[in-house]
């Protein structure tokens, strides 16, 4: 089997290019997969065993790891990688790893027990839960055992993907502290980051435009209503309360009259404390017309930094993103090389190193007026669409920049090419407000067969021309769990440097 990378034409809809088809079932019928009485291919990938005197093949290498190897370095930065992570985003984390000839080890869940990503691995070991009614997703956040594992198996590193443990602080010090490496920043850059109000006193300090707001440490109802008046609010204005430790809309009330705002303030807190642990709320000014700007940010151990092109996110549902661009329509050079400039700097000022992604809001009316919203630190779902106009592997340099490599390339050395999108597939019931659906995949259909290549590497390295991507951890014939996130698959569509990707009915 292929990893599912490839691409054809481009221009046709996730409705039309991409169908799925999910039947419920109960649980009790989810006791063993049924691929054998569907047609469709049983894997997404062959594992393949790589041991340490192993000769390094260039046939299947990246075309930046054949590049490195031209110049002497090895293409495997570690010899034992474990995807700490599943579904999609660990079938992906293993694809880097498997072209850069490194072994990969997958752990999961018992409701993943019949998962593509654990039959992706070389290796795959079970998490077991600390008692029988613990939720599944407990397995993925037990950082004693995933580090036991870990050792267990002689694992060199660690990816943490998306979501889970990716921007748990504790989770990263553990690792190094267990003597493996942690592919992801140091845990005092998510420390800083994480908490919404002390990262924007330091990005202040940094000269990131912020949003004019309240990020202090008085709570109390006297100051915020000042505070929002200060911001607007008594001249009509509205404003946005935010948990410190929000994320994903929890914690967050658009307040557009002073009458409204102890009510809203109160109602936030409480949210706020139940999702977090922390009813602490910021207060900065809303934008009414606005888009979701975001910039890709790379820095190695060396102190290189360079930004990656920025991405625009502003299609929304329930404050969770739905389609990915890159680059943003209507940012020109000018304003492109500014908001990479401000997101290096909020990199700089935590001391970062790997991937990750600086939020802006912008005025749409006005996109150079942008302002910082927040840094994710880690990678994003939607870092496909940064690769498909960069024609880079993020994961492999991921991994190169944990090892201590500096990075591939400088900033005059990125090149921007091309137009890409960006669509989540979910299993939903449109009929019931698009609420999650579960049940087996009867009907899997994509752009390309799945866990083939179809598009040249040559296409794919280059940014150059129509490409077509899917990255998935589902085949036909698999469950789709009530207990994780209902997503299927990413398609992702480039199209060349002087047309803009498009989809249609």
């Amino acid at each position: 089997g292929r990893w599912p990378t490839g691409g054809e034409a481009l221009g046709v809809a996730a409705g039309s290019f991409f169908g799925a088809g999910v039947c419920s079932r109960s649980p009790a019928h989810r006791i063993a997969p049924r691929r054998a009485a569907l047609p469709g291919p049983a894997r997404l990938v062959s594992p393949r065993a790589v041991t340490a005197e192993e000769e390094v093949p260039t046939s299947g290498l990246s075309e930046d790891a054949k590049a490195l190897l031209g110049k002497g370095k090895t293409p495997a930065p570690f010899k034992r990688l474990m995807a700490a992570n599943r579904a999609e985003i660990a079938v992906r984390i293993m694809r880097a790893a498997t072209e850069l000839n490194m072994a990969t080890v997958a752990i999961y869940g018992y409701e993943d027990r019949f998962s593509q990503h654990r039959w992706g691995a070389d290796q795959s070991f079970l998490l077991e839960k600390k008692t029988p009614n613990a939720p599944a997703v407990a397995s993925y956040l037990d950082i004693e055992q995933i580090i036991r594992i870990a050792k267990d198996k002689q694992v060199d590193a660690i990816h943490p993907g998306y979501g889970f443990l990716s921007e748990n602080a504790d989770f990263a010090d553990a690792v190094v502290a267990a003597g493996l490496t942690f592919i992801g920043p140091p845990g005092s850059s998510m420390r800083s980051m994480g908490s919404k109000d002390a990262a924007k006193r330091l990005m202040e300090a940094a000269g990131v435009p912020l949003l004019p707001g309240y990020h202090g440490a008085d709570q109390s109802m006297a100051t915020l209503a000042a505070e929002a008046d200060r911001c607007g609010l008594m001249d009509g204005s509205p404003v946005l309360l935010k948990a410190v430790l929000g994320g994903g809309g929890k914690g967050m009330r658009i307040v557009r009259k002073q009458s409204e705002l102890a009510g809203a303030v109160a109602s936030a807190q409480r949210e706020a404390l139940a999702s977090f642990g922390d009813a602490r709320l910021l207060l900065e000014r809303y934008l009414d017309a606005a888009r979701h700007i975001e910039v890709q940010v790379f820095c190695d151990s060396l102190g290189g930094a360079v930004h990656l092109f920025e991405r625009d996110c502003s299609v929304q549902r329930r404050h969770q993103k739905v389609l990915e661009e890159a680059p943003a329509p209507g940012v020109g050079h000018a304003l492109r090389e500014e908001l990479g400039a401000a997101a290096v700097r909020a990199a700089k000022a935590v001391g970062y190193v790997g991937a990750g992604t600086v939020e802006f809001i912008a005025d749409s009316n006005k996109p150079d007026h942008f302002f910082f919203m927040e840094m994710n630190t880690r990678l994003q779902v939607e870092h496909p669409v940064t690769e498909m106009i960069s024609g880079l592997d993020l994961v492999e340099w991921q991994l190169r920049v944990a090892a201590g490599e500096p990075l591939p390339l400088s900033q005059p050395e990125l090149a921007l090419s091309g137009h890409a999108i960006e669509a989540r597939i979910y299993a939903e019931r449109p009929a019931a407000n698009f609420f999650p659906a579960s049940g087996t995949l009867l009907h899997l259909h994509t752009p390309a067969d799945t866990g083939e290549t179809v598009a040249p590497p040559s296409v794919r390295a280059s940014a150059a021309g129509a490409a077509t991507r899917v990255d998935t951890g589902f085949v036909q014939g698999d469950d789709v769990s009530v207990f994780y996130d209902p997503m299927i698959a990413k398609l992702i569509v480039r199209n060349g440097p002087d047309t803009l990707a498009h989809a249609h009915p």
